[in-house]
């Protein structure tokens, strides 16, 4: 599979050979060249330790590439830029991180200030702060819990936060790294409606997961990274999905991996026994 054609609007990334290596020479990202324009859903696909949560962090400013370039809204993405405080600022108004394990991302004494924090660091007035954390809080239905402590909620609840503590900026882009990790199949299904409605509000969305069952819900392309830290594809979700020889090559799959209708799933089961799809009889011993 081929990347994209790129023309049309100037993209919101821009990697070109982007390679980063973590110390003692551990390759994350080697020689990756992608391009993500505005408005797109996509997932970036792949088996844990293909360089996933490498790439978001890149394109959040967490890391910077040690080889080849990375550019955002046109320009160069780097330590030294970063260092500018009126290009950080830019920058950081228009991005929005959600990190894997909410309680890295949590640390302030209650979740009204958790979700401030943002915005007062922006410098926006108290009056806007207060405005925005108050709506915010009624989008994710968690008025009730601006009071507590983060350590206080549970894991759902930690999550709902910190999408709020990036959404209360407003960013044009959101970053999600394992967004549907520790969730149940209800707050599961709230955060795919979510991100629904941020899409059709007009906001580029960039999510990193291993979970192919919630790809095609939550995204229209998926970047694929194999095991060697390469992109080895770069396509529709729906033909990335239809295509199982690459899903077993970047070890997304195993040889259980299934198709039922239009649902695609994996699903382990014991080896003693045939495997039974829905609507089939199964075998009596």
């Amino acid at each position: 599979m081929t990347s994209p054609a790129t023309d049309g609007p100037e993209p919101v990334f821009a990697l070109a050979g982007a390679s980063y290596a973590y110390a003692g020479g551990v390759t994350a990202l080697d020689a990756v060249t992608i391009s993500i324009a505005a408005g797109e859903r996509v997932v970036v696909l792949g088996a844990n330790g293909s360089g996933k949560s490498t790439l978001i962090k890149l394109l959040d400013g967490l890391l910077f590439a040690q080889a080849g370039c990375v550019e955002a809204f046109g320009e160069p993405l780097t330590e030294a830029a970063m260092r500018d405080d009126r290009l950080a600022h830019r920058f950081r108004r228009r991005v929005g991180f959600i990190f894997q394990n909410a309680d890295a991302q949590l640390f302030s004494s209650t979740v009204r200030e958790e979700i401030a924090f943002g915005p007062l660091q922006l410098g926006l007035p108290p009056d806007d702060i207060e405005s925005r954390t108050a709506e915010i809080a009624r989008l994710m239905e968690i008025e009730k819990l601006l009071g507590r402590a983060p350590y206080q909620l549970s894991g759902g609840e930690k999550r709902k936060v910190a999408i709020a503590s990036s959404l209360v900026i407003s960013p044009d882009v959101l970053l999600l790294d394992e967004p549907a990790t520790g969730l149940d199949p209800r707050s599961q299904y709230w955060l795919v409606q979510l991100l629904r409605r941020l899409h059709e509000a007009g906001k580029t969305l960039i999510m990193a997961t291993h979970d192919l069952a919630i790809a095609p819900d939550i995204a229209d392309r998926a970047i694929v990274f194999a095991e060697d830290h390469r992109v080895a594809a770069d396509a529709p979700v729906s033909a990335v999905l239809g295509d199982t020889g690459l899903l077993l090559r970047v070890n997304l799959v195993h040889e259980h991996w299934h198709r039922h209708g239009t649902l695609v799933h994996t699903h382990p089961h014991p080896h003693d026994r045939p495997h039974v799809h829905p609507g089939e009889p199964e075998s009596q011993p």
